[in-house]
């Protein structure tokens, strides 16, 4: 029996930043504890850092809203960052003043931010704040071919 993990999102649309900024700072958060992840955004010296901070504190109290009013079970302390991503929002098309009269056109980008939040599975017996070991894979070994010795090589050269 496999268990759906229940999704608590935040979306953030129409911000004025272009994806590819936002995937930077999303990349530092995504797949972290959420602690942890608002901590990194605190530190962040990005001007969009304090957008994804404030969608993350969103999701985050929307997860709270389900423990506190709709009677789901929800560990607020066990969440963590299960999907960050920046799409693409539309394009505003300005137009600069170019010389000898022509024009240049260029495109203000913007981004819709979404941010989604589960809870950790926890191992079957194991009690809260333990952690289960993780079994090693081994490594493969890749066999080198044997070098050709001086006599193998002089006998050739005489055939």
């Amino acid at each position: 029996m496999a268990e759906t993990t229940a999704e608590y999102r935040a979306e953030l649309r129409y911000v004025r930043v272009s994806p590819q900024k936002a995937r930077l700072v999303l990349d530092l958060i995504r797949g972290r504890r959420v602690e942890d992840a608002v901590n990194t955004l605190t530190f962040t010296k990005k001007r969009i850092a304090e957008k994804v901070l404030k969608t993350l504190r969103s999701a985050i109290q929307n997860a709270n809203y389900l423990n506190t009013e709709k009677g789901a079970d929800v560990d607020v302390d066990n969440l963590y960052v299960k999907r960050a991503v920046a799409n693409e929002g539309p394009r505003m098309k300005r137009i600069r003043p170019a010389p000898q009269g022509r024009a240049y056109r260029y495109q203000r980008r913007m981004s819709h931010i979404e941010i989604a939040l589960a809870e950790k599975p926890r191992a079957n017996g194991a009690a809260a704040g333990t952690t289960v070991a993780k079994p090693t894979a081994k490594k493969a070994v890749r066999k080198v071919p044997a070098k050709k010795t001086a006599a193998k090589k002089t006998a050739a050269k005489k055939k």
